[in-house]
């Protein structure tokens, strides 16, 4: 059993995490504990919007953005967050208001924050192992902060671009420190067998010849070793090389201004985390050890570590059965909805977002969707309160990385997204209806 249930299983006190609340229901016969997102039952969302739904707390997000910023306030720094985690619009409006800037990787993505948060344009950080000669256009014409350059390719494309068009671009070549991080291959980024940055050796001589170029402005140094990393080290080890190149950029007479630090702080799927503050402290120790002394303005994308646990999919039980003992809970969410599990076997928390008093009826099942594919799955053989057909599920920490995945596979409509903050409860992304899968094609 995991923890978070088994902690539910055992307490009829409320049981706390950002954003998310079990509350005791008096008025209901029966059910002592149910799920609210702020001070908003799930089952009242379930019932207005139906399921499949994603619901997201903005307390929690201003929480853990607020987190952020303490840790990393005796520093010059721009939190520029991770765009691809999360893209909705009114998200970006929220992150926005809080001061945030953006990281980006297509024009989609910048398009995004224009249209949610003009603004915060020069802001913007660029990065990208792929950007088009359209993209990075676009990105002049707005007047972004920066570009991460990612290849001696990309370099040539972007003063190309900047010649064309006579607008000066800052730069920072995003090099690879050929650090080793714990995390899903996926998602590693920071070894030389990856397809991302420059190699750190061959770093001074791109930068020499990128301040030839008549519209590159040398401004930073970027690095990105991946996500989901949970121990600081990492990140650490990556800075200190990346202080040795600020510091040998300088003797050539570069104007190293700027240090992209990325992102990639992890957060635990398992189970709540009651120390995200201290947690955030230590990995800003670990960032800004190596840089001081500096005077280097930091540049930081978290995504998942500010999103993540903001957010959940809420889906209802359609049917139940059992093949030969192998016990099955069919949902009405599907990989189409959340692909994590099936793409990297990714664990994700469910709970019963009703809970009664007495939750001795247990049983192992499989937590699956009804796409034709034996991988549209959200758990396997995970012990869980035994669900009746209609009961809700809360499949936990799907702000990140969750809708922004979403497909239309099967032809199914994508889910609705719900905003919450207090009492207040605002649609940021209607359903789909089925008409909206056909409607462009010819």
């Amino acid at each position: 059993m995991s923890r978070r249930n088994q902690v539910l299983r055992n307490s009829h006190s409320e049981f706390e995490r950002p954003g998310f609340v079990f509350r005791k229901e008096i008025a209901s016969r029966g059910a002592n504990l149910m799920l609210h997102c702020d001070d908003v039952p799930l089952p009242a969302l379930a019932k207005r919007y139906g399921t499949p739904l994603y619901v997201y707390s903005a307390t929690a997000v201003r929480q853990r953005l607020k987190a952020f910023e303490d840790a990393f306030r005796d520093v010059a720094h721009t939190i520029c967050y991770s765009v691809k985690a999360n893209s909705n619009l009114s998200i970006l409006r929220l992150l926005a208001k809080s001061g945030c800037g953006f990281d980006v990787v297509s024009e989609g993505e910048l398009e995004r924050v224009r249209a949610a948060a003009p603004q915060t344009v020069s802001k913007i950080v660029f990065s990208g192992v792929g950007k088009s000669s359209g993209e990075i256009n676009a990105a002049l014409k707005a007047g972004i902060l920066i570009f991460n350059v990612e290849s001696e390719s990309e370099l040539s494309r972007l003063a190309e671009c900047t010649e064309k068009l006579r607008k000066t671009a800052r730069v920072a070549l995003r090099v690879n420190p050929d650090v080793a991080a714990d995390t899903h291959p996926y998602i590693a980024t920071g070894l030389h067998k990856h397809k991302f940055g420059v190699p750190i050796a061959s770093a001074l001589a791109l930068y020499a010849r990128a301040a030839q170029a008549k519209y590159l402005k040398v401004a930073g140094v970027s690095v990105h070793i991946g996500s989901q990393i949970t121990d600081v080290a990492p990140f650490e080890e990556a800075m200190i090389r990346l202080a040795d190149l600020v510091r040998a950029l300088r003797t050539q007479g570069q104007a190293i201004e700027y240090v992209d630090v990325g992102g990639g702080l992890g957060i635990d799927y398992r189970q709540a985390r009651n120390d995200f503050a201290e947690y955030v402290g230590n990995y800003a120790r670990a960032v800004t050890g190596p840089m001081r002394g500096l005077g280097i303005h930091l540049l930081l994308e978290p995504g998942r570590s500010i999103l993540g646990p903001a957010g959940v999919l809420l889906t209802a039980v359609l049917y139940k059965k059992q093949n030969d003992g192998k016990r099955f809970v069919i949902v009405d969410a599907a990989m189409n909805d959340l692909i994590r599990p099936a793409l990297y076997h990714a664990y994700h928390e469910i709970v019963a977002v009703v809970q009664t008093r007495n939750l001795s009826s247990q049983e192992t099942v499989d937590v699956v969707g009804p796409v034709c594919e034996s991988g549209d799955f959200f758990a396997r053989d995970r012990e869980l309160p035994e669900m009746e057909e209609g009961d809700l599920l809360a499949i936990l920490d799907t702000g990140a990385y969750g809708m922004v995945l979403s497909s239309n596979y099967n032809s199914r409509p994508r889910a609705a997204e719900v905003l919450v903050s207090g009492k207040s409860v605002k649609v940021i992304r209607r359903r789909e209806k089925v008409r909206d899968l056909y409607v462009a094609e010819l």
